[in-house]
């Protein structure tokens, strides 16, 4: 691995202009295992210039270059899969099990998702009318990232824009920067050429904000909180570049009485998702809406699934959940789950404080709320960690009230036994994904959000799609 305190611009890993660093820390020893440096303007301008220069070649290179390049990358992300899995486990505590089961392999399931979507895709399109539709590279892309799914995230923006034929300047989240070195490395290793990936690690009010307001950026592709994605589209707006965001979420679990003999296992899976990643994801089925004939019931169940929900050391395989990412992450959870015992929701399991045996290590206890109503804290803030709020409702139109009742539209999971009521409901819910009976997004679906959960897609065709120009040809 090389120096984390370089940079890779221009196909270098080249010394920074910054002197201002970052201990980076291993979330389940509170041990510094590497040191970055945060850039400066000047860095970024530096990558910028680059990626600037190297997009007039690269942009006119053909479809089949381009994928070429992409199974190249293929072939080597795949011989170096494991080193993945255990950067993603060392820097942000993901359990070894998880990360070599999706947090790594997302790096192969949304390239093959990419290669599929650009493979498919007609460069030339004769419209109704006669006219002539071409697709072509936006231009220079700003690609900011979060911790909590690093190499989703990082692949899901860097990869439709290298296969569109853009070129990109990456800032990954400086708690996460041991995958995003490494995922430099096999892009150099590919065969890109210099200047269309850069990576510069730093924070956002710096590194972020000058990706975001940068006159020759013609893109911002952000995932984060909605907070930072506010601040994003107001920096990107006196250039008038595009914008696309993947921000919070605080998605609603329908679990109708219609469930009937499927409902343990129902619940059962509806409280592990909403554990799964510590809770450290974007669309965790967060509020657990239940219908009141059969709430008693689920309440049960619940309770005893969260009871039972293991943890454990992240480098050791099982279905364990590990730590939270950070000290910063384990107080803002603390804080949301005193909050709901102060607002008076009922302690199912968990609660505040660490779990017996994990003094060492930001873990948190797995911890269910029942009794919550709609309008409590607990219900309406996103809480990025393995809290579940349990609400019930009465009928099914208050159930998609209650769902609904959100600023956020990400994702909503739905559990009936009446295949005309999920139909039903689910236009009705007003989200980017529905996931109904447990069933999951397969790699190239196209991922997003309704309102304040952001805007534009990922994944797939219309991922792609979002880092394209169109411009039609008029013929006399």
């Amino acid at each position: 691995m090389k120096d984390l305190r370089k940079f890779y611009i221009n196909g270098e890993w080249v010394e920074p202009e910054s002197s201002r660093e970052m201990d980076v820390i291993n979330p389940a020893t509170e041990a510094k295992f590497a040191t970055i440096t945060l850039g400066t303007v000047g860095d970024v301008d530096r990558a910028v210039a680059a990626a600037k220069a190297a997009f007039p070649a690269y942009s006119r290179t053909s479809k089949e270059q381009r994928l070429v390049l992409l199974n190249r990358l293929l072939e080597i992300y795949t011989q170096r899969f494991e080193e993945m899995a255990q950067a993603i486990t060392t820097e942000m505590g993901a359990p070894i099990s998880m990360s070599r089961e999706a947090q790594a392999d997302v790096g192969t399931g949304h390239l093959q998702g990419f290669i599929d979507a650009l493979s498919a895709q007609p460069e030339r399109e004769t419209l109704y009318n006669g006219d002539t539709l071409v697709r072509e590279p936006i231009g220079v892309c700003g690609l900011i990232t979060p911790w909590n799914w690093p190499m989703n995230q990082v692949a899901l923006k860097v990869l439709p824009a290298l296969a569109a034929g853009c070129t990109c300047v990456l800032k990954p989240s400086e708690f996460t920067p041991l995958s995003a070195a490494l995922y430099a490395e096999m892009l150099h290793d590919a065969g890109f050429p210099p200047g269309v990936f850069n990576l510069v690690n730093g924070d956002g009010l710096t590194a972020g904000a000058t990706l975001s307001k940068h006159p020759d950026v013609q893109m911002i592709s952000f995932t984060g909180s909605t907070r930072a994605g506010r601040a994003i589209s107001k920096d990107a707006a006196d250039t008038i570049k595009r914008v696309t965001l993947e921000l919070g979420g605080k998605s609603p679990n329908l679990v109708f009485a219609d469930c009937g003999e499927d409902l343990e296992e129902r619940v059962e899976s509806s409280v592990l998702e909403c554990f799964y990643n510590t809770g450290q994801s974007c669309d965790a089925p967060t509020r657990l809406l239940v219908e009141r004939s059969c709430y008693d019931r689920v309440v049960e169940i619940a309770e005893r699934v969260g009871r039972g929900q293991a943890i454990g050391d992240p480098a050791t395989d099982g279905e364990h959940i590990g730590p939270l990412v950070s000290a910063i992450q384990f107080e803002r959870v603390q804080g949301h789950i005193e909050r709901a015992v102060a607002d008076g929701a009922r302690v199912l399991c968990g609660g505040p404080g660490k779990p017996a045996g994990f003094e060492t290590g930001y873990y948190v206890k797995p911890t269910i709320f029942a009794d919550v109503d709609n309008d409590m804290a607990i219900a309406r803030e996103e809480v990025f960690g393995p809290v579940l709020a349990i609400i019930p409702f009465d009928s099914e139109e208050q159930a998609i009230e209650i769902a609904n009742d959100t600023p956020y539209g990400l994702a909503a999971y739905l559990q009936t036994g009446d295949a005309d009521r999920a139909e039903r409901v689910a236009a009705r819910l007003r989200a980017g994904a529905v996931h109904i009976n447990g069933c999951g997004m397969e790699y190239g679906t196209p991922f997003g959000g309704y309102k304040q959960s952001g805007n534009g897609r990922e994944g797939g065709l219309m991922g792609l799609e979002d880092y394209q120009e169109v411009k039609t040809l008029h013929f006399g």
